[in-house]
């Protein structure tokens, strides 16, 4: 094997790892080699990518960048050209382009809508348009409900996201406006009030039959209207339905909802209203009224679009174009704002920035970096295909932005204290904050013969000799550890914290369990909001003060 190949699988070996956090993957490279060089056999593709990842793996993420810059910078640019070309262009956009945010506020934004959010806020700056944000605030299910803490929520985590939005509505304020379009879809014979029952109406549109109320006229429709609007009916007894294709394909387009009763009370609006419109019925309205050029959604949304285009077609209005997402799923998190408003009301969970709701909130509290969030959805695209990810793909966007940014320190969760014997006095240890930028300074510790080490290691290593990283050597055993002198062999290293100064932490894990332990007497100087890694640990982010322990939220590794 040449020189030349050896370079050709370091290179394609780095440009593995950029893309992938800092850790390239062989059978990945042996592909990469297989296509580029002709001729090689897959036994000498498959040394080559194990050796050119070995070496790859040893650098930290800012070196490797370094080499795939001195190497071949194109794959750098190449790189994030391909990620900026996934946002395909849309069909008609150009000046005067508008789109919309509409979030229903049942509970703080989550991951999984970040999609959503991104994407639009990204086309609008696209194409130096505007984005609208409208609070889908009618009255949901039992289920779901508005709250009046969730717009503040949402607007606080589309602002923490980076999103931009020139004008805010609440389609709490504009039910006048859907009654008015309502009342002009039952003057035009387009909608008509049923009194069915629900079970009644379901057969009757599996079997594809109109019921009774839809041959009433426009006169006697507006009288039943009037009476839904002022109170008239009780929950249950009359709906607006539109007359769509009682024989349509899909029982599910037959005669859909348009407008409800609900006696509940709005966190905004009070009791006001009784009808409320169902949210493809007030999307019908507010796109053209708002004036909207492109609603970009997911495509489980189509059965919407149908309903929103039947509408403008009935009226002979034109309405903005539909664009769609597939579905992501992303392994490893669970999400349900339901669940996670529950949880939250009752004190099962700490608040919205508990790990568990996978909130925005919780992200910020973890440590994670907008810029992150907004890399790992533009890295996927606009594509109707629907996408499963492994959670770690999140992780690895933000650890290469906390990797470089990160100060280091010393924690042990779960600590046990041993005392080192035969060690000379009290000294003190030197160590960088961060061991690939040498030019951020260091910190020092004051060390003397009592440590904390970790419960695990104490289990795993007792009887061995190990090194306490930067300190020294000793034989680890409970209660008292032998000194072996202070050279930097290569043994097994763990982490440690004096005894004399150290700092209580509480770490917040993403399944909400907690770690306790101690950290080095440099970590009371930390900022809140600042993340740092525990070295051999993970990324942690700093909250702030429980009494007398620091409280700190845990990232990933």
């Amino acid at each position: 094997m040449s020189s030349i190949h050896d370079e050709e699988a370091f290179i394609a070996a780095l440009q593995n790892a950029h893309l992938h956090g800092g850790t390239a993957q062989a059978k990945a490279v042996v592909g990469r080699l297989m296509a580029r060089l002709r001729g090689l056999a897959v036994t000498e593709a498959v040394q080559l990518a194990e050796s050119a990842v070995r070496r790859v793996n040893k650098l930290t993420p800012v070196e490797q960048e370094a080499e795939l810059q001195r190497l071949a910078p194109d794959l750098l640019v190449r790189e994030k050209k391909e990620r900026v070309s996934r946002l395909r262009e849309l069909d008609g956009a150009g000046p005067g382009f508008t789109v919309r945010l509409a979030p229903y506020p049942s509970g703080a934004p989550h991951i999984g809508n970040t999609r959503m959010f991104i994407l639009n806020d990204e086309y609008a700056r696209k194409y130096g348009g505007k984005l609208i944000l409208v609070f889908d605030d009618t009255i949901g299910s039992e289920e779901k409900f508005p709250s009046l803490e969730s717009y503040t929520l949402m607007e606080e985590g589309l602002r923490w996201l980076g999103v931009r939005w020139d004008a805010v509505y609440y389609k709490s304020d504009r039910l006048e406006l859907f009654y008015s379009w309502a009342e002009r879809l039952i003057s035009e014979g387009i909608a008509y009030v049923c009194m069915c029952s629900a079970e009644t109406l379901r057969n009757m549109r599996e079997q594809g039959k109109d019921c009774s109320h839809r041959h009433h006229t426009p006169d006697q429709n507006r009288e039943y209207w009037d009476m839904m609007v002022g109170g008239k009916y009780r929950e249950g007894e009359a709906v607006l339905r539109a007359k769509t294709d009682m024989a349509h394909r899909n029982p599910a387009f037959r005669d859909r909802v348009l407008c409800r009763i609900s006696h509940r009370e709005h966190p905004r609006v009070g009791r006001k209203y009784s009808v409320w419109p169902m949210l493809e019925f007030s999307w019908a309205v507010d796109d053209v009224e708002l004036g909207m050029t492109h609603v970009i959604r997911g495509k489980d949304l189509v059965m919407e679009d149908m309903m929103e285009r039947f509408i403008w077609e009935r009226l002979g209005i034109t309405g903005p174009r539909f664009e769609h997402f597939g579905l992501l799923r992303i392994k490893g998190v669970k999400i349900s704002k339901s669940k996670s408003m529950a949880e939250v009301s009752s004190g099962a969970y700490t608040g919205w920035d508990d790990p568990r709701t996978w909130s925005l909130q919780s992200l910020a509290a973890r440590g994670f970096r907008p810029e992150a969030i907004r890399n790992f959805i533009l890295s996927l695209g606009m594509s109707l295909s629907d996408i499963e990810v492994p959670v770690d793909s999140v992780y690895s966007e933000n650890r290469k932005l906390l990797e470089p940014s990160a100060d280091r320190y010393f924690f042990v969760g779960r600590p046990v204290m041993t005392e080192i014997s035969g060690l000379d006095g009290e000294g003190v240890v030197e160590s960088y904050l961060h061991p690939d930028r040498p030019e951020r300074g260091s910190r020092k510790i004051r060390v003397s013969g009592r440590v904390y080490v970790s419960s695990a290691d104490m289990d795993a290593f007792a009887g061995r000799e190990v090194r306490l990283k930067d300190f020294c050597n000793v034989r680890l055993a409970p209660g008292v550890s032998e000194f072996l002198g202070r050279e930097n062999r290569e043994i097994q290293r763990i982490q440690w914290v004096p005894a004399e100064g150290c700092v209580a932490c509480r770490v917040v894990m993403p399944d909400g369990s907690t770690v306790e332990g101690f950290a080095e007497p440099n970590v009371s100087g930390l900022q809140p909001d600042v993340p740092v890694q525990f070295e051999r640990f993970g990324f942690v982010n700093p909250r702030g003060m429980l009494g007398d322990t620091m409280l700190f939220h845990y990232a990933h590794d």
